[in-house]
């Protein structure tokens, strides 16, 4: 992809991602996520009404009449965004590859984080941990981001979140929120799954294309693992072939939700082709 169909890209998806996220996201973010605490901010004279507990009984001996603590909310929040950029996540067979899906649903999360005043930050892995962009706020930082993601070189090595989870804890040890976007097509190790969700704000996406759970009869064909470089041949044109491929990606499916079930992560499957925009608004809603 060249510099200018980069730029066009980016602002293409700005565009189309700042009307969804001023429209239905922006006011629902700011109701879901009120920040970590309560922090000082002064010392006024007590009113009927204010909580005993707020008393500030050092000003209130100094000056014989009650202060109270006035406390307000700690705002400012985190949030992570891991996009797993294994090579079947460069794969689409709809309007968009699925690195330009996420790139998008990224966008809205980022813009909605930045109308919060709340600062975003990135990592990409697979195998490893391969870019780290850390926390900032703004649109430019948001822009940069989007960009990141739709120019990354997508690598053919097996996924492992539990990795990607892994370093981002030990960096972040204040509760951040964190969005994961996967095509979970790989193992993981579920215990990290969980330590990461006690820490931290969990939320992870499936992003998958329709060809992903289903193959269509196109007879036989060699089918190719970009991860791996497996090569299997298979006749597609077995209907039980192809039944039986549906049913283990849909217990795989099952598998996964409860896997971030019982870690009290939350977790959504989204479709390259859905608007996930109404997927989010619904999470949002329901923290």
């Amino acid at each position: 992809m060249q510099i200018k169909d980069i730029v066009k890209k980016v602002k293409q998806i700005e565009i189309r991602t700042r009307k969804k996220t001023e429209a239905t996201l922006m006011g629902q973010y700011h109701s879901a996520f009120k920040g970590q605490g309560m922090t000082f901010s002064e010392v006024r004279p007590y009113q009927f009404g204010d909580e005993i507990r707020r008393i500030d009984w050092n000003k209130t001996a100094r000056f014989r009449e009650p202060f109270v603590k006035v406390m307000e909310e700690e705002r400012e929040l985190t949030m992570m965004i891991l996009v797993d950029i294994s090579a079947s996540m460069d794969y689409g067979t709809k309007n968009q590859l699925k690195r330009e899906y996420v790139a998008e649903i990224a966008a809205s999360l980022g813009f909605s984080a930045a109308g919060n005043n709340d600062k975003v930050g990135l990592i990409l892995f697979a195998d490893k941990v391969y870019r780290v962009i850390p926390p900032q706020k703004g649109r430019k930082h948001i822009l940069s981001i989007i960009s990141t993601i739709l120019t990354a070189d997508y690598v053919p090595a097996t996924a492992k979140i539990d990795k990607a989870l892994e370093y981002m804890m030990g960096i972040f040890k204040r509760k951040s929120l964190v969005f994961m976007f996967s095509d979970f097509e790989d193992e993981y190790d579920s215990k990290m799954l969980k330590a990461a969700a006690k820490k931290h704000q969990l939320l992870g996406m499936r992003v998958f294309d329709e060809k992903d759970n289903e193959i269509p009869d196109v007879g036989y064909t060699l089918l190719y693992d970009s991860e791996s470089g497996k090569q299997v041949w298979a006749n597609t044109s077995s209907a039980r072939w192809r039944y039986n491929f549906a049913e283990a990606q849909k217990q795989k499916l099952r598998l996964l939700e409860d896997d971030f079930a019982n870690s009290s992560a939350s977790f959504l499957n989204i479709d390259t082709g859905s608007d996930y925009s109404k997927l989010l608004y619904h999470y949002f809603q329901k923290k």
